[in-house]
């Protein structure tokens, strides 16, 4: 059996009694899915009310199972699931529908999504508005415009680290805490947060841009507000995000990036 050691977060919520001993009804999308005996799956579920959690799916990989055909990544379920162990049962999973699998490079990038938050996001700690932009991310990966793919990635990064707590202010310097310029470059560094922009710095934007990410990213803005601040500076903003989430998770390139990367060497993109 695998054994999925305990977090701070997850004994604090055990402590206010926060695992349920039945849950119905629940938003969720698998992340990732583990082999567990001969017929049954671990899986990692993202989840509106109670975040990131483990659930076991017993006989999942049996061929009369109702699970193989529902358990895929990238696609909203509606779950039940029972116990308070670290692992709970799986009692029952619907598919909601609302959009088509993405496919090829959409594909590997919801993946990256969901590194990403197996990599970010403590275990049973809830995320509802994060598991909305999730939810519209995911949506927008399956449509065929090219420039919403780039588009949808780097807002749910700005969700994903917002939510976290990992994203700096972006209406001033991180050290000086001075209002930024609006017409005066800026870059986002991950030991230095928001800085005036060097002559060597590849990716910079002014700061009336980094004015608009911040108010997109407010309390009570959308996930759309975000996006169309984001349309006009995705690119040198891919850069600082991307430097700051690696810094973040402790790695080089994340493994869904290095798939992608040697996929894009074949098709001359490079939207992740």
């Amino acid at each position: 059996m695998i054994s999925i050691p305990a977090t701070p977060e997850l004994s604090k919520a055990r402590k206010r009694g926060a695992p349920v001993a039945r849950v119905s009804d629940e938003p969720g999308f698998v992340l990732h899915r583990y082999d567990w005996s001969e017929s049954s799956l671990i899986l990692e579920v993202f989840t509106r009310h109670h975040g990131r959690i483990a659930l076991v799916a017993r006989g999942a990989k049996k061929p009369s199972s109702g699970f193989r055909p529902v358990l895929l990544p990238l696609q909203g379920l509606s779950l039940a699931f029972g116990g308070d162990a670290e692992i709970r049962n799986l009692k029952s999973a619907e598919w909601q529908g609302g959009h088509i699998m993405p496919t090829g490079e959409a594909l590997l990038s919801g993946y990256y999504l969901n590194e990403l938050l197996i990599r970010l996001l403590a275990r049973d700690d809830p995320h509802p508005r994060l598991f909305d932009a999730y939810a519209a991310a995911v949506r927008l990966l399956a449509t065929p415009q090219a420039d919403a793919l780039q588009w949808a990635l780097r807002t749910f990064e700005l969700w994903l680290l917002r939510d976290i707590g990992l994203l700096p202010a972006l209406d001033r310097e991180s050290v000086s805490l001075l209002p930024l310029a609006p017409q005066a470059a800026y870059v986002l560094v991950p030991e230095a947060g928001l800085r005036p922009a060097h002559a060597d710095d590849r990716a910079r934007l002014s700061g009336d841009q980094w004015q608009a990410l911040h108010l997109s990213l407010q309390e009570g803005a959308s996930f759309s507000s975000t996006l169309q601040a984001v349309a006009e500076v995705a690119t040198p903003l891919k850069i600082q995000l991307r430097a700051l989430l690696h810094y973040h998770c402790g790695v080089k390139m994340l493994k869904t990036r290095q798939m992608l990367h040697d996929l894009q060497a074949l098709t001359g993109l490079d939207r992740l």
